[in-house]
């Protein structure tokens, strides 16, 4: 399932949020509790189980994340907390409110970052916002005004007349970003918001995320790449075959799933096969609490990947080259399901 369709146009009006017409909103819950809460959250298409019964809390104001390759379930759940796919088993309340129930309630308090960019590329960056806070309610002297602080806040005010199609990636998804803003939402749902991104505008993206972090709005975030879930997210699930597989900070699942260092060697073809205890005939026994063999290289988990390695080099061992990392997310994975986040 890709977020192609997430995008809320005019099937509803959220006019909720601005004292309209759908009725009474109930209060938002105390912040003592979840913003989120999912338990045995389950999504199936027919016969195919996208969610299995899955069970997570976001906080208020919590970077939360789920990380998975491909197909894992992450943007099927995120679907499900956005109420415009419904629950199949389980439950599932936003704002203490039941997503079943309370849909248009619950969408007229978040912002929906989609995997696709879906603007108008024939309006120019300003209507964009315009036109979007509009289908919240909103007055054009205030949609106009929150479109103008949400341009400088994105740094795009220099392009507001500029028609979208011949933007970069890069301003296209912060212009997605401040269009996700223009209701001031309280939540705010990312799918995979820097795909396709070169490094200097992720990082720009991510400076941006942690600004609203700061802010108090609270983000809800899937990716498939390891440093971006280590650089925004508190908290995250590693999702995978539509379970979750893990829970905990970046940091806590490292410490718990993976040594503190990676040594990482490659070897001409053909060489460094591993035996079937994964040791290199014996020339990494006793140096090595893991390896983990890929088509390009041998990992070897230790405390001190400089000492492994110097020891491996004195039982014959004549890797190409060397390299010694700490430990990462991507690690993580690799010994909850034995496969690359990114395949």
């Amino acid at each position: 399932m890709t977020g192609e369709r997430w995008f809320f146009r005019a099937a509803w009006r959220p006019q909720a949020a601005i004292g309209g017409t759908i009725g009474a909103v109930p209060d938002i819950i105390p912040p003592s509790d979840a913003l989120i809460r999912a338990r045995g959250l389950t999504k199936r298409f027919g016969s195919f189980t996208a969610v299995d019964g899955v069970d997570f809390d976001v906080a208020p104001g919590e970077a939360f994340g789920f990380l998975g390759p491909n197909g894992a379930g992450k943007t099927s759940t995120m679907r499900m907390i956005g109420t415009v796919s419904p629950v199949s088993a389980g439950t599932l309340t936003v704002f203490g409110l039941d997503t079943a129930r309370h849909g248009a309630q619950i969408r007229a308090r978040l912002g929906v970052v989609p995997q696709a960019d879906t603007l108008d590329n024939e309006l120019s960056v300003l209507e964009n916002l315009l036109i979007y806070g509009r289908y919240f309610g909103l007055p054009w002297s205030e949609s106009r005004r929150r479109a103008t602080e949400l341009l400088d806040f994105v740094q795009l005010t220099e392009r507001a007349g500029d028609r979208v199609e011949p933007l970069s990636g890069g301003m296209k998804r912060r212009l997605v970003i401040a269009r996700a803003l223009i209701n001031e939402p309280s939540l705010l749902l990312l799918d995979e918001p820097t795909t396709g991104l070169d490094p200097q505008a992720r990082h720009l993206l991510w400076d941006r995320l942690y600004r609203l972090k700061q802010r108090g709005v609270t983000l809800c975030i899937t990716t498939h790449y390891m440093d971006e879930a280590e650089q925004l997210c508190d908290r995250l699930v590693v999702m995978d075959k539509a379970k979750i597989v893990a829970e905990g900070s970046p940091r806590q699942l490292i410490e718990q799933y993976v040594t503190r260092e990676v040594l990482e060697l490659r070897f001409n073809r053909g060489e460094g096969e591993t035996d079937d205890s994964g040791q290199l005939d014996g020339q990494l026994d006793g140096l090595a609490d893991r390896t983990e063999q890929l088509p390009d290289r041998l990992l070897v988990y230790t405390a001190d990947g400089e000492a492994t390695a110097a020891a491996a080099f004195e039982r014959g061992l004549r890797p190409t080259s060397v390299l010694v990392r700490r430990s990462s997310l991507e690690d993580v994975f690799l010994r909850l399901t034995g496969r690359s986040l990114v395949e």
